[in-house]
């Protein structure tokens, strides 16, 4: 079982983490909103966007059968995997047959997902992950712990230790300094591989075009120079035309980091062509489901995999801002992993993932394609609870029982907020816990009530004049 709780005491007492988080956090935040408002029919692409995906998982299967044959079509091959195992599979006898020895991987958390990096290295080979972020939790034996900027969590200072560390380089915290110690490392990686391992932002059936968006150019190398790509996606990356692409593109980059385009935008269409000077000799894509299609088979449910992995729901989310992504201990951290997780793995693999929100709705309200966050949290609660106690215990029933009985009454409502009241004032005027037993007992351990005031709002609006 995949646990929340056991972590959230040490990622609040760790307090680099914690500056790391805000420093990172509100920088994102604030270059995300810049970029959107300068953007004026933003809720329109938003719409057009969400109504493109949901119609597109609507008719899955036909545009992934499309999308099949034009890769075939541009002389590519598609293979599809059904879980883990079979993606693994399919990945290490690319390898074998190919006699190679070194993997570089550009990011993909789809690769996460299956562990694939570990599957690899047992197959003998050598596996470099070439995006900076990946390339630092590579180096320090983690994971990442953001879908978008996988080592959030660490500072410049602590980077910088780590390559004296690993490279050997000069000690510095100059960032620039940094970027270039990794860049020349990893340059010999590339030129040395074998074969590359891309993830796929987006696929296009209309074409059998893969979309691979990145800043730092790694992408465009593990794609290019090696001799074989291997192209790995989940089925529900794929988008129907060409033309729903550049809607696409401007709702990711600026959600994920606040940019109106990044660096490169790689489109991929399979392997190297008469006249052509570079690109891979065999192009390879693998359709992974691990899941997906019983997602996809819950009506409620699927508005989840129209998720484009931005990542801005997580810098948004009030807890993740506070935890991290590795206390969620999963993949997919934030709101959207507290909703893939339990259905990739199952709510009892993870049953803890869709308590691990404030229901604020910030994720909702921010989300490029209007998934509706909050609401698969509330439904997930509520089957984690039928499986963990067959239904609402006695206790909890009883108290909604009075509590709806009191709201449905302005007599009964008057008279219970009197006698609270009342009874709140007198025991914390004599230094008492309010109502001290469980479960308010533990709510009460690590939150400070506010205090009684000396009149109600009613009170004070009659004493000024106000009607009863």
């Amino acid at each position: 079982m995949i646990e929340i709780k056991p972590n959230i005491p040490g990622a609040l007492a760790n307090q680099q983490l914690q500056r790391n988080l805000k420093h990172t956090l509100t920088g994102s935040l604030e270059s995300r909103n810049a970029a959107v408002a300068a953007v004026p029919n933003w809720q329109d692409l938003r719409n057009h966007a969400r109504q493109v995906k949901l119609h597109t998982l609507e008719r899955l299967d036909l545009y992934l059968e499309r999308l099949e044959t034009k890769i075939e079509a541009n002389g590519g091959k598609v293979v599809w995997a059904e879980d883990t195992a079979a993606a693994v599979a399919a990945i290490v006898e690319i390898a074998r047959s190919r006699s190679a020895r070194k993997v570089v991987k550009s990011k993909s958390m789809l690769t996460e997902e299956i562990h694939l990096n570990p599957a690899l290295e047992d197959a003998g080979l050598d596996v470099v992950e070439t995006d900076l972020g990946e390339y630092i939790v590579q180096l320090c034996g983690e994971v990442p712990s953001h879908l978008v900027t996988p080592a959030l969590h660490k500072s410049k200072e602590e980077v910088a230790e780590l390559f004296i560390e690993k490279l050997g380089m000069t000690p510095t915290d100059d960032i620039g300094e940094l970027t270039q110690a990794a860049r020349r490392v990893l340059r010999q990686h590339f030129l040395s591989a074998d074969v590359g391992i891309s993830g796929v932002n987006f696929a296009v059936a209309e074409t059998g075009t893969l979309v691979v968006v990145e800043n730092e150019g790694n992408a465009r190398l593990s794609t290019s120079v090696p001799r074989t790509h291997i192209a790995i996606m989940g089925i529900e990356k794929v988008i129907p035309r060409v033309s729903d692409l550049a809607v696409f593109l401007k709702l990711l980059i600026r959600s994920a980091t606040g940019q109106k385009v990044t660096s490169y935008i790689n489109l991929i269409s399979g392997p190297r062509r008469a006249g052509e000077v570079d690109g891979p000799e065999e192009f390879y894509l693998i359709l992974v489901d691990n899941g997906r299609t019983k997602v996809h088979s819950d009506l409620h449910f699927r508005q989840s995999l129209a998720c484009i992995r931005c990542g801005i729901c997580l810098n948004v989310c009030p807890v993740f801002q506070k935890i991290g992504g590795h206390a969620y201990g999963s993949v997919y951290q934030g709101p959207i992993g507290s909703v893939l997780t339990p259905q990739f793995l199952s709510e009892s693999v993870a049953p803890q993932h869709p308590f691990a929100s404030s229901l604020c709705g910030a994720c909702k309200e921010i989300c490029p394609v209007k998934i509706e966050i909050p609401d698969l949290l509330l439904e997930l609660r509520q089957r984690v609870q039928e499986k963990t106690t067959k239904g609402r215990p006695f206790g909890e029933k009883a108290a909604m029982i009075v509590w709806a009985w009191m709201m449905t009454s302005p007599f009964r409502y008057k008279l219970a907020s009197w006698l609270v009241t009342r009874i709140a004032r007198r025991f914390i005027s004599k230094g008492k816990p309010l109502l001290n037993f469980p479960p308010l007992s533990a709510w009460q351990k690590k939150r400070d009530l506010p205090p009684i005031p000396a009149r109600s709002l009613k009170e004070l609006y009659r004493a000024r004049g106000g009607r009863k």
